[in-house]
């Protein structure tokens, strides 16, 4: 067990510090919860840092040179930023690479539809739930509609106190003896997570009886409202998100409790760094990608050519004759930190750890070797020549970390977007933070963790790779 619990150790100056830390952080997390707004809220972070936007510079015609700072995004939902560092970008880049999408319900393109005198959206589940525990708490609907002019309106319904919220009804104990049998991966079935979203019908001028009148009424509301009629669902992302704002938890106020820990509890303090770290010897650069949650796939995905674009573009404003050989030569060079999440020990849950080789809350950062399932299937196992190196850099500027695991051996496991940056050869580990509860609708994570990680990432990006 590592045992470097950070609030033993932690001056009264620390702790103030970890405090202010968390308290930017939950207001981060209170104004992100879908990928699309942690990109809004990422991109206006990096322009009030006085970052470019790299098509900007490009169109410009002008070269990039030390010190210089830009970033881009794609389709809104993924961002890539970049300090210009003094040595050629063929030695390669620092990254810190977290994704910003969440597990969550996403509402069909055909949803909207009435039975038994409600009215309700018709949803599909995004990423590795538990579905019962979707049941019955305040839910609320962020995204966008796009009308087919090409008009954008943006939903966020259920974070206000005077805003309605949402629910997915759950099947009265009373009458329930069937459903207490079932196993906890079918008591709610996916197609049973339709959220209800009205009940009063809608009357004709006539005080008539209106066929599907609740439904009706709320598509006379989103049209009053929002200027949205049922066709505008075919061309909408709309996500089920739990209603409320992030909470300070404990007597102590130790930890923070929210939806989406997992993994804008590394991404904010990523993107922080890189805007706190100054100028370096090499390139810096932030990461956060969306569609982590279901295989890092399609356009704003890892797997996607987005970020090696970006890089090419990058080394291409940097240099007179670029080839491909030279983004070749920088994603080999590059070290990385695939900044994401790892399962805390759950006391209650004992057995589902290896006490010596799980992360603990408050044990500041956790540096995970692999992943993986089992017998390290799907996993990216990182180097040790490159784990001595951060070991060092960690150890010279106070660091405190952790190694772990996720869970037992042959328990389960997991994956992040470390493999998929490691096929260009770079050195790549996972390292991140412990979560309680992970993709639970309430996560919990250790705020001296948050700011610990934190001042790892800006270690990180200030000193790896720079004896060589």
């Amino acid at each position: 067990m590592n045992d470097r619990n950070i609030w033993k150790s932690a001056t009264q100056k620390k702790v103030k510090e970890i405090d202010a830390f968390a308290k930017e952080y939950i207001d981060f997390l209170n104004n992100g919860k879908t990928e699309r707004e942690c990109c809004d809220l990422g991109v206006s972070m990096l322009e009030d840092a006085g970052y470019t936007e790299l098509s900007k510079v490009i169109a410009s015609g002008k070269k990039l040179k030390a010190g210089d700072k830009v970033y881009t995004t794609q389709m809104n939902k993924s961002i890539a930023a970049f300090q210009i560092g003094k040595k050629p970008l063929t030695e390669g880049l620092n990254i810190l690479g977290a994704h910003i999408d969440s597990p969550r319900l996403d509402i069909k393109q055909n949803p909207l539809y009435e039975d038994g005198g409600f009215s309700l959206l018709d949803t599909h589940y995004y990423g590795g739930v538990k579905k019962y525990q979707w049941v019955t708490i305040p839910l609320a609907i962020h995204g966008v509609v796009v009308k087919k002019d090409g008009t954008i309106v943006e939903i966020n319904i259920g974070e206000d106190e005077d805003d309605p919220v949402f629910f997915i009804s759950d099947l009265l104990i009373h009458l329930a003896a069937k459903q207490m049998e079932k196993k906890a991966s079918e008591v709610i079935e996916g197609e049973a997570l339709d959220i209800i979203v009205g009940n009063m019908p809608l009357k004709d001028s006539k005080n008539e009886e209106v066929k599907d009148a609740v439904k009706g009424n709320i598509l006379k509301l989103l049209k009053s409202e929002y200027d949205i009629e049922e066709a505008d669902f075919a061309s909408a992302e709309l996500e089920v998100v739990p209603a409320g704002k992030a909470r300070e938890a404990g007597f102590d106020r130790s930890m923070i409790l929210a939806y989406g820990h997992d993994d804008r509890v590394c991404a904010y303090p990523s993107i922080r760094a890189l805007i706190d770290t100054k100028a370096t010897e090499r390139t810096t650069c932030a990461i956060l990608v969306d569609k982590e949650e279901i295989g890092s796939v399609g356009a704003t995905g890892m797997r996607s050519r987005f970020f090696a674009n970006a890089v090419a573009e990058i080394i291409n404003l940097t240099v007179d004759n670029y080839s491909d050989i030279l983004l070749s030569r920088c994603m080999a060079n590059s070290y990385m930190l695939s900044s994401d999440v790892n399962a805390g020990f759950d006391p209650t849950y004992a057995d589902k750890f290896e006490k010596k080789n799980a992360s603990y809350l408050g044990n500041g950062m956790a540096l995970i070797k692999f992943t993986g399932s089992r017998g390290k299937s799907g996993s990216n196992d990182a180097n040790a020549e490159y784990i001595a190196e951060l070991r060092n850099i960690l150890d010279k500027d106070g660091v405190i970390y952790q190694t772990a695991e996720l869970g037992k051996v042959d328990i389960g496991g997991g994956g992040t977007i470390a493999y998929i940056l490691a096929l260009y050869g770079m050195n790549v580990i996972d390292c991140g933070i412990a979560v309680l509860n992970m993709h639970a609708p309430w996560e919990a994570v250790s705020k001296a963790d948050l700011y610990e990680t934190y001042l790892g990432y800006k270690t990180f990006l200030k000193n790896i790779g720079t004896s060589k």
